[in-house]
């Protein structure tokens, strides 16, 4: 099977020596840096993926990051947005403030593949016993950003301004009830004292060959918002539906009726969009029509008028599809989330984008579209001009569509990929700070 093949390369990519996999175009002193650290890096990883923890629930995850940072003489913060960490790396020379973030969280998914340390985690997810699997790189993300923090370390003298290391939990978004993530972290003085002047991150993809980088100035991932639509309808026996009112019936009609918001309501010339009911849920058995069905899905937009647009429409449809059939509707737009775009500052990106070059050299870093994913680094980069880029991860030679994407059981990537991403933050570091590449 496709996942078992691709562990398997995952494995063999790991145990490769370094001299048999290519060369890096940073200085010789960096490069063998990251090439120490990478053992460790790659240890740290696969712990991580072995104990996955879910949003506002990264206590382990957090204590061995914060351990780490401590042992590198830093100034360390915990529990900064409930598990967040920050980490504070003051170099030899004045210089500007900077921040380099990784996010910890992992999701409510059953990892299917045969690496040997594949999760095998339980939590709990709105109310229910749940696995967790780190589905979308995360782990790779901690790990990376773990190695970096050693490697500048050593080199504190020579910075010639400040580092933070954030590592933020909830990325994902916060359990019901509970407020989290890159938000809060703002709202919570993050980017404060020392005041941070500019902000990088980045995101393995499983569907990127490993040694490539993506970028986009301006928007590059979409902004989100998830929904909930309640239909009211009238209980009744499954023999006699004109008894009630079927909330299922209008439930199925407001979905197709959804349909029309991105293909009619939608100036698709302008920017996409997507909205996406990802769940579905009522009634108890075959021969009872229920009282209540409920809705939850996602809106993606890049334009803030396309956004208010699609807001109206959804509610709209809902309402008035409902009505036809005599039931009601109670629609939360947001239910939880809502993430702004995710926004690359011009200047910064054509600043930083020889630094991406000379990571993973000029042929591999490639201008794309911008992407319907979301991520809450927007909240950074809405406060201070930021950066943020894709980190390939999928083994050489496989193909795009073969490869299983992110959010699902079989994901997998190529630890081969964080060599990339370490470069490519040390080379933006570096060079931002003004040098320190002896």
């Amino acid at each position: 099977m496709i996942h078992r093949l691709f562990g398997a390369a995952v494995l063999a990519a790991c145990a490769l020596p370094a001299a048999a996999q290519d060369a890096s175009p940073l200085p010789s002193t960096v490069t063998q840096d990251v090439l120490t650290v990478e053992p460790r890096v790659i240890e740290w990883r696969r712990d991580f993926h072995r104990n996955p923890e879910l949003s506002n629930r990264e206590f382990r995850t957090a204590g061995i990051v914060a351990e780490h940072l401590r042992s590198l003489g830093m100034e360390v913060t915990t529990g900064v947005a409930h598990t967040g960490v920050i980490g504070i790396l003051r170099g030899g020379r004045p210089g500007p403030v900077i921040a380099l973030r990784a996010d910890m969280d992992a999701l409510p998914v059953a990892e299917r593949n045969d690496l040997p340390f594949r999760s095998i985690a339980k939590g709990e997810y709105r109310g229910e016993t749940v696995d967790v699997m780190h589905a979308c790189g995360h782990d790779t993300h901690v790990a990376m950003l773990m190695g970096v923090a050693e490697i500048l370390a050593g080199r504190k003298e020579d910075l010639a301004g400040t580092i933070k290391f954030i590592f933020q939990p909830a990325e994902e978004g916060a359990p019901p009830g509970e407020r989290g993530g890159a938000e809060l972290m703002v709202e919570e003085g993050v980017l404060r004292d020392p005041d941070v002047e500019a902000v990088f991150g980045l995101h393995i993809d499983a569907q990127l060959e490993v040694g490539r980088i993506n970028y986009r100035p301006e928007g590059i991932m979409a902004s989100v918002q998830d929904f909930r639509i309640l239909v009211h309808g009238r209980q009744a026996h499954g023999s006699t539906p004109w008894d009630g009112i079927d909330p299922i019936v209008t439930a199925a009609q407001i979905i197709n009726n959804l349909q029309t918001v991105v293909s009619r309501s939608s100036r698709l010339t302008r920017a996409a969009a997507v909205v996406t009911v990802g769940k579905i849920e009522g009634g108890v058995r075959s021969n009872i029509i229920p009282e209540q069905v409920e809705m939850v899905g996602t809106i993606r937009t890049f334009d803030d008028g396309m956004r208010e647009i699609v807001h109206r429409r959804i509610r709209e449809i809902a309402e008035h599809t409902a009505a036809s059939n005599g039931a009601r509707v109670t629609v939360e737009i947001p239910m939880s989330a809502s993430y702004p775009v995710t926004y690359n500052d011009p200047a910064l990106t054509a600043r930083m984008l020889p630094s991406l070059q000379r990571a993973a050299g000029e042929d591999n870093v490639r201008l794309v579209e911008a992407e319907t994913g979301a991520e809450d680094f927007s909240f950074f980069a809405n406060e201070v001009p930021g950066l943020y880029w894709f980190v390939g991860g999928m083994p050489r030679g496989m193909r795009t569509e073969d490869a299983p994407s992110h959010h699902t059981p079989d994901f997998v990537v190529d630890e081969a990929g964080m060599r990339t991403g370490m470069q490519s933050l040390l080379n933006v570091a570096l060079d931002y700070l003004g040098g320190a590449r002896r």
